[in-house]
């Protein structure tokens, strides 16, 4: 079933309101509010635009009140998305939903964000091999399922003259997780922990066993 998404009628062409605002700035100019004679066509929608003009319609220079006129006929809005182009560019589009569907994708990347966590493995200067591969895989599972990984080398008491070890260790880790993440920056030494946080590539989606 199709979500239920405002359509109500866009902003009439004659209204003066101010346009919609985001804190203290003003978002877009949109219809009567575009005070450009002439302003750039770029959009999606470009063949219905052409059957209410009664002639095709390509992307390009259009006098404003042309795209108010056929803005109308669809019931959409002409929307500026590049007031600073010269001349403006804008969209014809239905405004009321547009902001809906970026509040609502936002509202989505927001509660994401809040899902995610920072998942810790801990590996030492001489982790054999078989721990390594272990810890391995609980990365990839980790980032798989979006959450970020810290992983750090603990030296302790004169290990820290084998901080080269670390480095290489969390070096190969970086370039075995390179399908599934990548590093935010280079390991970085703490005293005496060696660090680097991996975060999730969003196409990974990958899944191992653990």
């Amino acid at each position: 079933m199709d979500e239920d998404i405002p359509t109500s009628r866009s902003v009439n062409k004659s209204e003066t309101s101010e346009p919609k605002k985001r804190g203290s700035q003003v978002e877009h100019r949109i219809n009567g509010n575009i005070t450009a004679p002439e302003v750039r066509l770029v959009g999606d929608n470009l063949a219905a635009i052409s059957e209410v003009a009664g002639r095709p319609v390509e992307s390009g220079i259009y006098r404003t009140s042309d795209l108010l006129r056929w803005a109308e006929e669809l019931g959409l809005d002409v929307v500026e998305i590049s007031p600073n182009a010269n001349p403006p560019v804008v969209k014809i589009i239905d405004y009321s939903k547009y902001l809906y569907q970026r509040k609502k994708k936002e509202k989505e990347l927001k509660a994401n964000a809040a899902r995610q966590q920072v998942k810790e493995i801990r590996f030492g200067p001489d982790t054999g091999e078989h721990d390594f591969e272990f810890k391995l895989r609980h990365a990839k599972n980790f980032l798989s399922e979006g959450n970020k990984v810290k992983a750090y080398v603990q030296f302790r008491g004169r290990a820290i003259v084998f901080k080269d070890r670390g480095e290489l260790l969390l070096l190969r880790l970086i370039k075995e997780l390179e399908e599934y993440g990548f590093a935010e920056q280079l390991p970085r030494l703490d005293g005496k922990r060696m660090s680097v946080i991996v975060s999730p590539r969003k196409s990974s989606g990958k899944k191992t066993s653990s």
